[in-house]
């Protein structure tokens, strides 16, 4: 073992997943800068640091101090200190601030800024504001520190370690050692397997109840995360004992407690569920039950008057399906409308909100999106809210609209009822009084919701509730290839792929994988944008079926961003460069910023002295800092799952056989769907014809088509 020591000159290399760098420093007896590789993710630029490793030779990098641990001091010269400094280590000093502060403290920087830092308010440009930001993050940073090197010495990357501080604070080293398991529950992006590898290193017994009970509810959010309200026990059994790598024996004892402590909820002989699924589901049977039982306040008025009143006033002529629709939402409690695309969806619905406006209803709007609620209100002329804001949601407080303090309206329509998970669902019509006239509207034939649970066409399998599908075409949507290409593979036949001049559906035939990330280069780049006059970010969405792979997101999002975005002021964070103007995606409910899972912006700002984004989602500008961008990913490419509930101008996918785990034909569906203007399918019809043939979308488990038979079955 060897001793190295010097000043850190510049980090070329971190990788923030697992913490290793590659620094180079100034070391006393070299005449040029070592390089020194390892995991020092703490460290800093400007750092004095005392390395402990050895020497190694890379052969195409070549020599190399690999270190095994080191020790950081704080600078001592001015010029180091001030490098320290403005390196961004300290929220609220950058370059410039930090050459400010050096020029009137000199050495005694370090001293003033740990002891007396009030005295910041002697260097221009420095106010109260942002001496109170120094003060506290110079405390962090020194507390992150200690936790970052307790949890580093156990295998957990810098990233990480930062989540943990943020959620914990100085009580993180306590609290992760009493029980690492807390980590997989507490903080996003941290699952079981990362909290198990930290307790193993702290030493955990393998077979403790602690460690197998947080891998049970870990397997069965991994089912939730699959769609599932829950899991059947065998296969939760086999599972956990696959993922723990202990006897079943041990995971049915542990089942016997949680199931005695309420932790899970097992009921028809097999299937458990954890509590939040399971009150949802048997919380939505019985409130569609209650508000279908309880008799409407319209089923007295003569629905046929009032349809010929709203046809004469508009003058409009509805189509016999349409006025059927009509007079079900007037005379029925619970109602699903659905169809496809140019079916009537959106006419059928204004008439109903006419119809019962003229009978002096309250008719509140909603869908689950903030795009989908715009297009709602754009589509009808009436305010539409996400189903949160309806709800009033808040974190603190959770949905003010509930069972206590119901919705104040006489008809509910709810729009992309299909993205609508179980426990969304129940929060939803707990804030929907009995008296209420509930109406759902989506296309079933869509993809389910990301979320568990398959709500809406599981009320509608039911038979419990009155359903209107709306299967004709109409004439002026007849002309549409988009629209004539969707049914016909709804119904399981081959799309017609020759597009002319003034199609609005392209087929481009390709199998090469770098062949087709190029094309879907030229055609956001130069292409479309030539042809249609489009603004490319805006007005073009790559949808791909997977996120991994050549033409998966994450790797079309790298090739889209360099061709679409020239901006040079970026962060980077988690692997990923993030810049001014970026196309991004929410991928998480955030609901102190008020931005939800789907929710797409564009980065307006980056403060890198600050170390703040700022992205604006349609009119709300959100901050994050930058620890905070693993809740948001580029969007220059999304999958189909997430575009769920959007409409796009032009809609480009890429299609191979090298998706085929995901080739099901109601993705194909979703994503012809989503094209308002133009989609150009990109790939190979084989990978086409497979989505086509494969109609049988993955079974989810939920007992609520069974809930809902047997509270109607004792009416």
């Amino acid at each position: 073992m060897e001793y190295l020591s010097g000043v850190v000159e510049r980090i070329t290399f971190i990788n923030e997943e697992n913490g290793f760098c590659v620094i180079k420093i100034k070391s006393k007896g070299f005449s040029e800068l070592v390089t020194v590789v390892g995991n020092m993710a703490s460290v800093n630029v400007g750092a004095v640091v005392s390395l402990k490793g050895e020497w190694k030779y890379d052969s195409k990098y070549g020599k190399q101090f690999c270190v095994y641990s080191y020790k950081e001091t704080m600078p001592a010269t001015i010029a180091g200190i001030e490098k320290y400094l403005g390196s961004g280590l300290i929220k609220g000093i950058g370059p410039v601030n930090a050459k400010r502060i050096v020029k009137v403290f000199g050495e005694d920087t370090i001293r003033v800024i740990e002891d007396e830092p009030e005295r910041l308010i002697e260097v221009d440009g420095i106010g109260p504001k942002r001496i109170e930001m120094i003060r506290k993050a110079w405390q962090d940073q020194k507390e992150i520190k200690n936790v970052m090197l307790f949890l580093q010495s156990h295998g957990v990357s810098t990233a990480y370690a930062v989540k943990i501080f943020k959620t914990y604070g100085s009580d993180s080293i306590e609290i992760v050692k009493d029980n690492p398991y807390r980590l997989a529950d507490d903080i996003w992006g941290i699952g079981f397997k990362t909290a198990d590898r930290i307790a193993q290193a702290m030493g955990y017994d393998r077979e403790s109840y602690q460690r197998i009970r947080s891998g049970i509810i870990y397997v069965l959010n991994e089912f939730a995360n699959d769609g599932h309200c829950f899991a059947r026990r065998t296969d939760l059994i086999k599972r956990s004992s696959e993922i723990l790598e202990i006897g079943e024996e041990d995971i049915e004892s542990a089942i016997k407690n949680m199931l005695e402590d309420k932790t899970v909820i097992m009921e028809y002989d097999d299937a458990i569920y954890l509590p939040p699924f399971y009150h949802s589901e048997v919380g939505v049977a019985r409130r569609i039950a209650e508000i279908v039982r309880t008799k409407s306040k319209y089923c007295s008025y003569n629905p046929s008057e009032v349809i010929q009143s709203i046809q004469e006033e508009c003058r409009i002529q509805y189509d016999d399906v349409q006025v059927e629709a009509i007079k079900k939402a007037i005379t029925s409690k619970f109602m699903v409308l659905t169809g496809g695309p140019g079916t009537g969806k959106t006419t059928t619905t204004m008439a109903i909100i006419k119809v019962f406006e003229k009978l002096k209803a309250n008719v509140m709007l909603a869908a689950p999106t903030g795009r989908a609620a715009k297009r709602m209100s754009e589509a009808t002329g009436r305010n539409a809210q996400t189903v949160h804001r309806l709800l009033k949601y808040s974190p603190l407080e959770g949905y003010k609209n509930n069972e206590e303090n119901p919705l104040d309206c006489d008809v509910l329509i709810i729009d992309e009822t299909s993205m609508i998970d179980i426990i969304l669902m129940y929060n939803l019509l707990k804030a929907v009084s009995n008296d209420t006239v509930v109406i759902l509207v989506g296309d079933v034939d869509q993809l389910p919701s990301v979320g568990p649970g398959n709500v809406l066409k599981d009320i509608i399998d039911s038979g419990a509730v009155t359903v209107v599908k709306l299967n004709r075409i109409f004439r002026q949507a007849m002309g549409s290839a988009i629209i004539m290409n969707a049914h016909k593979i709804n119904h399981g036949e081959f799309p017609v792929l020759k597009g002319g001049k003034n199609s609005d559906f392209f087929f481009i035939e390709e199998e090469d994988p770098e062949k087709i990330v190029e094309l879907v280069r030229q055609l956001c780049k130069e292409r479309l944008p030539k042809y249609y006059g489009v603004d490319p970010v805006n007005q073009i969405q790559v949808l791909c079926p997977m996120l991994k792979g050549a033409v998966g997101a994450h790797n079309l999002n790298a090739v889209l961003q360099e061709a679409l975005n020239p901006s040079d002021i970026s962060v980077k964070y988690g692997g990923i460069f993030y810049k001014v103007n970026d196309k991004v995606m929410q991928i998480k409910n955030n609901y102190d910023k008020n931005v939800f899972n789907g929710d797409i912006g564009r980065i307006t700002n980056i403060d890198r002295e600050e170390k703040v984004v700022y992205i604006k989602f349609d009119e709300n500008e959100v901050e994050y800092d930058v620890t905070e961008l693993d809740e948001v990913a580029l969007a220059y490419a999304i999958t189909v799952h997430k575009s769920q509930g959007s409409e796009y101008s032009i809609v480009i996918a890429p299609f191979t056989m090298r998706h085929y785990m995901m080739l099901q034909r109601n993705l194909l569906y979703t994503c012809v769907t989503r094209a308002k203007k133009v989609i150009v399918l990109v790939g190979s019809k084989k990978a086409l014809g497979y989505c086509i043939k494969n109609s049988k979308s993955i079974d989810r488990n939920t007992m609520l088509v069974l809930r809902l038979k047997e509270l109607f079955s004792t009416t």
